[in-house]
C-alpha cells in the first residue's frame, strides 16, 4: 500500500496517467515496452507497476544485478540475463511460464536506449514457445500516458504480426524520439 501511494503521488506530480486503452491483463503474458529511449522509462515503468499493483517481472542485463544495485533490481522484479552468450533464455522463460500460475514478463525489445536497426526477437519466441499473448505496452512522453498493453495473439507469421505491432506504435513517442529503434526483426528479412 505504501509503494502504491508513492507511485500514485509520483505519477500525479509528474502529470502521467494510465491510457484509456488499458485493459485487464491475464495471469500470464509477455508485455513489450516501447519505445525505450531513456532511463526515465524504467522509473515510470516501476511507478505504473506499483500504482496498479501488478507483479510484472522484467529481464535486465547481468551487470545491473551486481552490487550496489543488485538487491534493488531483484526487489522490483528483475531477472538477471547474461547477454554475452547464448544461455537458452527463450527455453528458460518458456519453462518459467509453464511452471508458474502467474507470470507477467516485461521486455524492451530494442534491448537498449540507443537507436538500433532491429529489435531483439526474444519476446516473440518466448510468447510463442510459452503460448501466451503479447501485450503492447508503452510510455508516450508526448501525451504522458502509459499502458501495460493492448493484447495481441501472435500468429507465427512474423511479417504479419510485426506489421500490426508497427501500426500500434506509430503514434507513440519516447523521451528521446531520435533514439527510437526501428520496429523490425531480423526474422522478417529471412521471410522476404
Amino acid at each position: 500500500m505504501i509503494l502504491r501511494n508513492i507511485a500514485r503521488f509520483v505519477l500525479w506530480i509528474t502529470g502521467w496517467k494510465l491510457s484509456d486503452q488499458a485493459v485487464q491483463i491475464p495471469d500470464k503474458a509477455v508485455i513489450i515496452g516501447v519505445p525505450h529511449t531513456s532511463n526515465w522509462d524504467f522509473v515510470y515503468f516501476i511507478a505504473f507497476k506499483w500504482r496498479y499493483g501488478l507483479n510484472v517481472r522484467f529481464m535486465g542485463k547481468k551487470s545491473l544485478f551486481r552490487p550496489p544495485l543488485g538487491w534493488f533490481m531483484r526487489g522490483v522484479g528483475g531477472i538477471s540475463i547474461d547477454r554475452t552468450s547464448a544461455h537458452n533464455v527463450v527455453d528458460q522463460m518458456a519453462l518459467a511460464f509453464k511452471e508458474n500460475d502467474k507470470l507477467l514478463l516485461a521486455i524492451a525489445p530494442s534491448a537498449t536506449r540507443s537507436k538500433r536497426d532491429y529489435w531483439k526477437s526474444g519476446f516473440y519466441h518466448i510468447a510463442l514457445a510459452a503460448d501466451v499473448p503479447v501485450f503492447l505496452g508503452w510510455l508516450d512522453f508526448q501525451t504522458k500516458t502509459g499502458c501495460f498493453g493492448v493484447p495481441m495473439s501472435l500468429t507465427g507469421n512474423v511479417k504479419e504480426d510485426m506489421d500490426k505491432i508497427r501500426a500500434h506504435y506509430s503514434d507513440k513517442f519516447g523521451k528521446r524520439p531520435e533514439k527510437t529503434s526501428t520496429i523490425r526483426l531480423r526474422l522478417e528479412d529471412k521471410e522476404e
